[in-house]
């Protein structure tokens, strides 16, 4: 069986920057709305019957040579952040909001020569409480290699102007620090990332423990709070992710275990302190590099929904789990891909309480789609359907969701074979109930 594609910081010789051109081909990577009957279900779960998905493309603001698509939701529409190639060199993180149906002119949150630009460990920018806009990007340090660094900057004026950008991190290490998540909160807020201080030799000649560390930090309006350690010993390179429920934060990530077992984990925020982190499932997915491929969750009030990728006994799946008592358990998993997936999930939560869930599907050689479907807590799964033909090759990036209304949502991802060059495309989806 095939396995997922392996990514270590400290082994990869190259950036994979993902940028696209010609929006007059979009679409030719839509594919024909697809109805599934899968065999990938657990045993006794069939997919429920119904219309699959209808894939409408709209025209994407992003310009030729752009990559790296991130979408999150407000009330005044969608946003989407990417970064464009400058002209004069360097790359630009540009903003546009989808509104009405139309996207907005972009504007240009950053621009910079020394921007961290990597297939998987991307900017993002999203809403707090207050409507205020806050944006991470990622800017190489002196050392070169893995040495960067995370900046987040926020707008009171729709993304006008942008405050000087802060770090989150001050251990000063020419390290990684990457893989970050902005969880919304009442006034700011939280940073999530992956941090790897612990990589460099102590001040007084200590030895490294080599060991990548996953943290957080509070930003507000009012300053930042206090830096917390949430686990010593993460994977790599996996996309962290965090949701707030009615007892407050979760946070989840891909753990790594002194056996090399790195399966997906929580961690809560409970009366002030976080808890240990534990797994989700008990997949044990023994794997000796990081797979680049991290979780995702949604929650409302104590219900909370995390999405992952495991290939654990050499069986590629992607897998979905509910809680109902804000994370602290977790329900036996639903497997929802069609035997074959490379993972790369998002997660959007529906009024009706079912959750929405995309990844990738592998279709041979390097060959893959974007493929949704609709999941319900007890297990219930929705007919599947293809958004748009993809690509199983890192250069292809993470397609992103956002919920447009009830009944409505986006999606962005980078098209690799429309033109001759890579650009992100768009296109309204509506999954069938």
């Amino acid at each position: 069986m095939q396995r997922s594609t392996r990514f270590r910081p400290r082994h990869l010789t190259a950036l994979a920057s993902t940028y696209v051109a010609d929006l007059s081909h979009l679409s030719r990577v839509l594919t024909a709305i697809l109805l599934l009957v899968l065999g990938a279900c657990e045993p006794g779960d069939e997919p429920a019957e119904g219309s699959a998905a209808t894939v409408t493309p709209i025209e994407s603001p992003a310009g030729p040579e752009s990559g790296e698509p991130f979408l999150s939701s407000s009330e005044d529409g969608v946003w989407m952040s990417w970064l464009q190639a400058a002209p004069d060199g360097g790359h630009r993180l540009m903003l546009s909001r989808l509104a009405a149906g139309s996207w907005a002119t972009p504007t240009v949150v950053a621009e910079s020569e020394r921007f961290f630009v990597n297939w998987a460990d991307f900017p993002s920018v999203t809403t707090d409480a207050t409507g205020a806009l806050w944006a991470h990007w990622l800017l190489r340090g002196d050392a070169g290699g893995y040495d960067y660094g995370v900046r987040v900057s926020r707008s009171i004026d729709g993304g006008a102007s942008w405050s000087e950008p802060w770090t989150p991190h001050e251990d000063g290490t020419p390290q990684e620090h990457g893989f970050v998540t902005l969880l919304p909160m009442e006034d700011g807020v939280g940073v999530v990332w992956l941090d790897g201080r612990e990589y460099s030799d102590g001040p007084d000649g200590s030895p490294a423990s080599r060991e990548m560390t996953l943290r957080f930090r509070t930003a507000g309006a009012l300053g930042a709070g206090s830096e917390t350690l949430l686990d010593g010993r993460t994977c790599d390179c996996c996309q962290t992710d965090a949701a707030m429920t009615s007892q407050g934060p979760v946070v989840t990530y891909r753990d790594r275990s002194m056996d090399e077992i790195r399966d997906i984990y929580v961690t809560r925020r409970v009366a002030g302190e976080w808890t240990e982190g534990r797994a989700v499932h008990d997949d044990g997915w023994h794997i000796e590099g990081c797979p680049v491929n991290g979780p995702a969750i949604v929650a409302e009030g104590d219900n909370v929904a995390i999405a992952w990728f495991t290939a654990a006994n050499e069986e590629p799946r992607v897998k979905v789990a509910f809680s109902t008592d804000a994370g602290a358990t977790f329900s036996e998993p639903v497997v929802v891909d069609s035997g074959d997936p490379s993972g790369r999930v998002d997660l959007l939560r529906s009024p009706d309480g079912s959750v929405v869930v995309s990844w990738l599907e592998r279709t041979g050689g390097e060959g893959a789609e974007v493929r949704v479907r609709r999941v319900w807590p007890e297990g219930r799964i929705g007919p599947e359907s293809a958004v748009a033909v993809s690509s199983g090759a890192r250069s292809s990036g993470f397609p992103r969701m956002a919920s447009i209304d009830d009944h409505a949502l986006l999606f962005a991802w980078t098209d690799l074979g429309s033109g001759p060059s890579p650009m992100i495309s768009t296109a309204v989806v509506e999954v069938p109930q």
